[in-house]
């Protein structure tokens, strides 16, 4: 999919579909291949709250998210959390 259309991937919803008592070290062979695959520009981090809220709190989520993205540059990381959202989504972020 991520070779053969410009669909964006959501890095979301993976605290709840992982085994309980999860770590960033169980998550992250998921990021580092949504990353390989899709890579940086597409990708658009997604908190899944409240859903998230069952496994994990919103700020460890967070995080963790900083974790597992710590070896992006500032501006590929700023794409995951906000500037792909905003392209994707068409978002108005000066209104």
């Amino acid at each position: 999919m991520a070779q053969r259309t410009s669909a964006w991937c959501k890095l979301s919803g993976l605290v709840t579909e992982a085994p309980e008592n999860w770590t960033a070290d169980d998550l992250k062979p998921y990021v580092d291949h949504l990353l390989t695959v899709f890579g940086p520009a597409r990708l658009i981090w997604g908190s899944d709250w409240p859903v998230c809220t069952l496994a994990a709190t919103y700020e460890k989520w967070v995080a963790t998210t900083e974790h597992l993205l710590a070896g992006l540059s500032e501006e590929d990381a700023r794409r995951v959390w906000f500037d792909n959202a905003v392209e994707a989504y068409g978002l108005d972020v000066e209104a």
